[in-house]
This record gives C-alpha cells, sequence and structure tokens, in this order.
C-alpha cells in the first residue's frame, strides 16, 4: 500500500525512536501536522518560537544523548531556525530540523513564505537536504538521521516541499545506510597508541584535557580509569564539564578565560597535554604562542580537521574518544609495578600549592545577594539528586561552571561554541521533555532570559516542573564586566532601564514565582523552589556589579590572570 509523504514521515520518525518533535505548525507544513493528528506515538510540542523550538530538541539532545527532532514551517519559520542550528553546530550536537518548503514547481518564484533554507543553513548544518521526490523520502531521513549521530555529531536540515508531503510512494524504510565518501575513523591507528602510551609513561607532569567530544562520546569511565591508573589531573573545558567528577582529589575544574588558577598554571608548566575530544578553542588557549609552553601534545578526536587546527600536535589520534581509550588502557598494565603515586607527587604537590594559593572566593562579609553564594546553595540542596542545569549565556554561566559542583555528564547544558543568550532555558526544558523523574534547573541573567520568555507558555502549557533562577543585575552583566575592566566603566547600552516584573509576569501564566532580595532570604527560597511540584520562578536580586574572577584578559596568556 502506497503512503503519503506525510505519512512517510511519520513512520521514518517512528522507526527512529522519535518521541517529541519541537515547533510550531504553519501553512507549508499543515499536511505533516495533520498526520501527527492521526497517530498517538509521536508527540508534538507546540513551542512559541522556532528558535526555541530548535534549543528544546538540542536540549533533548544533549541531555538523553538521543537525537533531537524540530518541525517548523516554510519561510520566517525556517529562518527563525538558523540561530538554533549554528549553535548546534558549534557544540556538535544531534538535531534533525524538518522545514516546510513551498511546492517544488513553486521554489525560486518568490512565493509566498518562501526562503532558501537549504542555501542559509548549509554553513551552520552538518549536512542538508531538499527533498524533490517522494521516493527519496524515507532514505533521506534514513541518511538524515545517520549522519547527525555519526562521526562528530551536528545538526541537519531537511527542507521538505508542500507537494512532496501530498504525494504517494510505496514505504521502504532502509535498514543500514552507506554514503560514499563519509566514513567515520572510530579506531585509533595501534601503533600511534603505543607511541602515546610511552610518551605518557615517560612524562612527569602530565595533564588530562578534556572536552565536550568525551561526553559525547560516552568516556567519562574510560577518562576516570585513565587518571586514577596513572595519577594523572584533570581538567575541563565548559563543554567537557561533568566528565570527570569534580570533587575527585585530581579535578582540578575548568580551565581557560575564567578557569580556576589551578587548572591554567598546570596548563602552563605541564611536560605532556592529552586532550581528548577538545578542539583548542581560544576561551581556553588565550594567547595561543604561549599556550603549554613545555608541553607535548597529545590529540584524540573523531574530526580529523579539528587537529593541529589551533595548536601544532605532537601526537595526533584519531578516532572516537572511548574506542580510543579502550585500546590504550590495556597498555598500562605493562607498567602495573609502577607506584604512580609516588612518582607524581611532585607534580600533585605543586598543583596543590597553586591551588591553596587562589581558591575560587567570593565576598562573604556583604549583606546584598552574590551569585556565587546562590550557587553554593543550590549545590547543598540538590548534590544528592543529580540534576540538570541549563544555562544562558553570560555571567552566571561562569559561576555555574565554577561553584555548582557536576558529578556526572551530560547534567550542564550550555552553548559553549556560539554564546547564545536564549539558549538555556528552552533547552532546559527539552531535557525535561527527555528526562521528566529528574529536576531541571534553569540559571538565567535577566537579559538571557528575556530572549526566549515566551516558552514560559510552553512550560505552563505542559505542566513542565522546569525551575527558573533568574541572576537579576540589571545589566548585560558579561558585556558590564568588560565595560568597568577595560573601557573606564563606560557602560554603552550595556544598562537595562526597562525590566519586566519577573514575578507578575510568570504568574501571568499561571506559574509560581517570587522575588527575593536579601540574603538571609536565599536558602528558604531555594528549598522552596527546590521542593515545588510544578513550574516555578525565582527572581533573585543580585549585587549589581559583581564580577566573573579569575579572569584572563582577551590576548593574555593563561598564567597572567586578574584574581580580583
Amino acid at each position: 500500500m502506497k503512503l503519503t509523504g506525510a505519512e512517510i514521515f511519520i513512520e521514518s520518525l517512528k522507526k527512529e525512536g522519535v518521541e517529541y518533535l519541537f515547533g510550531i505548525p504553519g501553512g507549508a507544513v499543515i499536511d505533516l501536522h495533520d498526520a501527527l493528528y492521526k497517530q498517538n506515538d509521536i508527540k508534538f510540542i507546540l513551542t512559541r518560537h522556532e528558535q526555541a523550538a530548535v534549543h528544546m530538541a538540542d536540549g533533548y539532545a544533549r541531555s538523553t544523548g538521543k537525537p533531537g527532532v524540530s518541525l517548523v514551517t516554510s519561510g520566517p519559520g525556517a529562518t527563525n531556525t538558523i540561530t538554533g542550528l549554528a549553535t548546534a553546530y558549534m557544540d556538535s550536537v544531534p538535531i534533525i530540523v524538518f522545514t516546510g518548503q513551498v511546492p517544488t514547481p513553486l521554489i525560486g518564484n518568490d512565493a509566498f513564505q518562501e526562503a532558501d533554507i537549504v542555501g542559509m543553513s548549509r554553513p551552520c548544518t552538518k549536512y542538508n537536504f531538499l527533498v524533490k521526490d517522494v521516493n527519496e523520502l524515507a532514505k533521506t531521513i534514513k541518511k538524515a538521521f545517520y549522519i547527525a549521530t555519526t562521526g562528530r555529531p551536528g545538526p541537519v536540515l531537511i527542507d521538505f516541499p508542500k507537494d512532496i508531503q501530498v504525494a504517494k510512494a510505496e514505504f521502504k524504510y532502509p535498514e543500514t545506510i552507506h554514503i560514499r565518501g563519509y566514513n567515520p575513523t572510530y579506531h585509533g591507528n595501534p601503533k600511534q597508541i603505543k607511541k602515546v602510551v610511552k610518551a605518557i609513561v615517560n612524562s612527569k607532569k602530565p595533564l588530562l584535557y578534556v572536552g565536550g567530544g568525551a561526553v559525547i562520546s560516552e568516556a567519562h569511565k574510560e577518562i576516570y580509569s585513565l587518571a586514577k591508573k596513572l595519577q594523572i589531573p584533570v581538567f575541563t573545558t565548559l563543554m567537557g564539564i561533568g566528565a570527570f567528577p569534580e570533587d575527585d582529589e585530581l579535578s582540578l575544574g575548568m580551565a581557560g578565560m575564567h578557569g580556576t588558577f589551578r587548572a591554567n598554571m598546570a596548563i602552563q608548566y605541564c611536560d605532556m597535554l592529552i586532550s581528548i575530544g577538545a578542539r583548542f578553542d581560544d576561551r581556553v588557549t588565550g594567547k595561543v604562542s604561549e599556550f603549554a609552553p613545555y608541553a607535548k601534545v597529545v590529540h584524540i578526536d573523531i574530526d580529523p580537521t579539528s587537529i593541529s587546527k589551533n595548536i601544532e600536535v605532537d601526537y595526533p589520534l584519531v578516532g572516537d574518544a572511548k574506542l580510543v581509550l579502550q585500546d590504550m588502557l590495556p597498555l598500562f598494565d605493562e607498567y602495573s609495578t609502577v607506584d604512580w603515586k609516588e612518582v607524581r607527587k611532585p607534580w600533585l604537590d605543586q598543583i596543590n600549592k597553586w591551588k591553596n594559593e587562589h581558591k575560587l572566593a567570593y565576598n562573604k562579609e556583604t549583606d546584598e545577594i552574590v551569585p556565587q553564594y546562590v550557587m553554593e546553595k543550590l549545590n547543598e540542596l540538590t548534590k544528592s539528586d543529580d540534576p540538570i542545569i541549563s544555562t544562558e549565556v553570560g555571567q552566571h554561566q561562569m559561576w555555574v561552571a565554577q561553584f555548582y559542583t557536576f558529578k556526572n555528564p551530560r547534567r550542564l547544558l550550555t552553548s559553549g561554541g556560539l554564546g547564545t543568550m536564549g539558549y538555556g532555558f528552552p533547552a532546559g526544558i527539552g531535557a525535561k521533555f527527555g528526562f521528566d523523574d529528574k529536576q531541571v534547573y534553569v540559571i538565567a541573567g535577566d537579559g538571557s532570559f528575556q530572549m526566549n520568555v515566551q516558552e514560559l507558555a510552553t512550560i505552563a502549557a505542559y505542566n513542565k516542573p522546569v525551575k527558573i533562577i533568574i541572576m537579576n543585575n540589571g545589566y548585560l552583566g558579561m558585556v558590564r564586566q568588560w565595560q568597568q575592566l577595560f573601557y573606564g566603566r563606560r557602560y554603552a547600552n550595556t544598562v537595562l532601564d526597562v525590566q519586566p516584573d519577573f514575578v507578575r509576569l510568570a504568574e501571568s501564566y499561571g506559574i509560581k514565582a517570587r522575588r527575593i532580595s536579601k540574603k538571609g532570604e536565599v536558602a528558604e527560597a531555594l528549598k522552596e523552589l527546590v521542593d515545588c511540584k510544578k513550574p516555578y520562578l525565582l527572581d533573585v536580586v543580585i549585587a549589581r556589579e559583581e564580577n566573573v574572577y579569575p579572569m584572563v584578559p582577551a590576548g593574555a596568556s593563561l598564567d597572567n590572570m586578574l584574581l580580583t
């Protein structure tokens, strides 16, 4: 029996195990929504903006490890997805975005709500498709999921003309797919792995540099085994947070522009830097010519184009981080008689000295609410729950990274590469759909939160108990900090003179909300938020000019930190 393109779309998504579609309907996808209406397996989540819909798919994907899927209409619906696609692309997140398109005979004729989304999205997708033949639809969807989830993951877009949605074809969904020229390398070269093992064993001051790729490949257990076996200290990037438990004695926390003093100093004095699933981003390296000046560099990454892209590498290893480490770990058994704690003692003693010299700190005497204190209290209240924390972008994002203790991967959702304000709230909603039994907290700045504030309607409509904490300082805080430190306090266009009453705004959607402005209110208010079984918004009025430290100024080396 032949099916319409809309029905093939539904059946294909079922084959891929899709639970949710995030998006907004429109004329160019009305047939797809009619097909969705007639079935019960896939739930459509009606968002209030297409950018937010893609961020929800992204948050679902990052938290679950499964691909997220979004469905939007043509024209402005499609163009509104670009920021979400670029966010996922920069952070290697597997999502598939379906966009409606005008009928194929009208493409290129400036038809109503036509946009060349294939051309627009090409720079910020791993791949994209324009479906021109209903007989190719199922195969195209299979290809999209395969491309999005294999190798270095990323977003894939399928542009779906209206006439293809109503055309009919036999439904044949491929069991497997092969794409000529696309063959990701998963296992590292055995000879190169042996060289790396020997180099690590001979090093005196090794350091593990763990990025988002380690989270994506689920390599956290192997990283833990390697670190503990050879007593190698570990730092993470922002995207790598959770790949190594931050309460472990070998953890140095996050490195880079707002990284810990001990992590940045360790990079500058190590003799062996072992990068696992990281891309040597400028926010981590600082001044490239002075980054890790004494170190031999190992780079394990599934994307060969990332290796030696920013930093020259001595030992390149192309492959999946988890599989490469699985092949590598048994080779260290030859050195099982070595007392690695004794061998590493001088190095670890030096790192502990750095740790004690400059710990992450803040003013604990002030009567104002400081955000670091809020994060410490939230950490105390929720550490046994192992919640998901989703952040917007700005100062609050760094305070989360510094003062919340993450012990497991896929617990921190944040826009690292693109730095997208407006990401955190919808991403947290997506994560909540993925984990209905897990607490999800959104940490936002008052500026970032307003980028996708309309999604209060989504959590209200679906009664998703997402907990929102707004760090409210009346500024675009991170830019203001730069203006304070480097531009003579000329706060050009960073003062948020007109703000909504966030409490009344949340309450207008039927969401419980509260505002606090005194330090003594913090613990009790957070407990109320944590215990609430429904959506909750807490507006926290914080010290207006609190800054994020340490800070490495742009263009400076990692050991040139502003500490206060």
